[in-house]
């Protein structure tokens, strides 16, 4: 292996999220435009060239690798890509590989996604109701969903569920899911909507600081703090009375970028440093120089672009979001 990958403030990148595609079957109203424009395939990684990057990270260190979207499932050959990849949890050099997805290709896969090594998965889930899920997702279908997660969790795959926190819309659901989650063996965790691209409408009518949803789920639940951690940012409570966890993504009202361990890869080969910055590194065409040290060396440089912390601000109606590309460009 090569030296590990450590930036300015002494923080090692063990953590790479990589998206494969900015398409999605979704057009969920806090991520997407209803009428998004997509890149040409044509500046897409091809999939050898997705996993020569990956491979790249992971002699540097990385340990997790998490493949996103848009919808990863959506991507023309995305098992070969996953089988491919597997390679590195038998050698050892990967402690995990697993996948952000909206559920809906999950009956489909998931029994290919657990022979490949797969062991969880989280799911972008906001609510249980039929009428509003088909509000939210714009054009899915909850039961679609629900039969891929039972199909995920008779593969033996482990879920966590991932719902924004949308003012007026779902924000009277959050004690509804907890208790599902805890009847179905799914972690829950909740997410503060964040200023990612233009979309169809204004975010301050929707955010929804996770303090508030918090001090209401306490009257109905036990939430006792945990010592529970992932490689992600989410703070995490147990639930007395079902025995699950909890988990809270608060860019908004809490900064987590003290201990951040990750960086961003988009399906073009750009490279973030950080979700709510917009320093960034354009590693396809040094790929397709098809030279490692040149990699190994922008690798490097990165580290040095990567900032201590984001500075997202959602506070007045109007105004233009904190980073001008979409969630579903850089990979959730």
């Amino acid at each position: 292996m090569h030296k590990p990958l450590i930036d300015k403030y002494g923080r090692h990148v063990s953590y790479l999220r990589v998206s494969v595609t900015d398409r999605c079957d979704f057009r969920c109203t806090y991520c997407m435009s209803e009428n998004m424009t997509f890149l040409p395939k044509s500046q897409v990684l091809s999939l050898e060239e997705l996993d020569q990057l990956c491979t790249a990270f992971i002699s540097r260190g990385v340990r997790k690798l998490r493949l996103t979207g848009g919808e990863p499932l959506v991507r023309r050959g995305i098992m070969d890509l996953i089988r491919d990849l597997s390679r590195h949890l038998k050698s050892g050099a990967l402690d995990e590989l697993t996948l952000t997805t909206n559920g809906s290709q999950l009956a489909t896969y998931a029994d290919d996604l657990a022979r490949a090594g797969v062991k969880r998965l989280n799911i972008s889930l906001d609510t249980l109701d039929h009428q509003k899920f088909a509000e939210i997702t714009r054009r899915g279908r909850l039961e679609q969903v629900l039969t891929g997660l039972q199909a995920a969790k008779e593969a033996g795959i482990g879920i966590k569920i991932n719902a924004v926190a949308l003012r007026g819309q779902n924000e009277d659901e959050f004690s509804r899911m907890l208790a599902w989650c805890g009847q179905e063996g799914f972690d829950l965790c909740l997410i503060e909507t964040m200023p990612l691209g233009d979309i169809d409408g204004d975010r301050t009518d929707h955010y929804l600081p996770l303090t508030v949803v918090r001090e209401r789920l306490e009257k109905d639940w036990t939430l006792v703090p945990s010592n529970h951690v992932t490689p992600g940012p989410a703070r995490y409570v147990s639930v007395t009375e079902t025995g699950g966890r909890l988990g809270f993504i608060t860019p908004m009202t809490h900064n987590f970028c003290e201990g951040c361990n990750r960086v961003r890869i988009t399906c073009t080969g750009t490279l973030y440093m950080c979700l709510g910055q917009e320093d960034h590194i354009d590693l396809r065409e040094i790929l397709r120089e098809n030279d490692p040290a040149l990699l190994d060396e922008a690798l490097d440089r990165a580290m040095l672009l990567k900032p201590k912390g984001h500075d997202f601000v959602i506070e007045r109606k109007g105004a233009k979001p904190a980073v001008s590309r979409h969630m579903s460009m850089t990979g959730g």
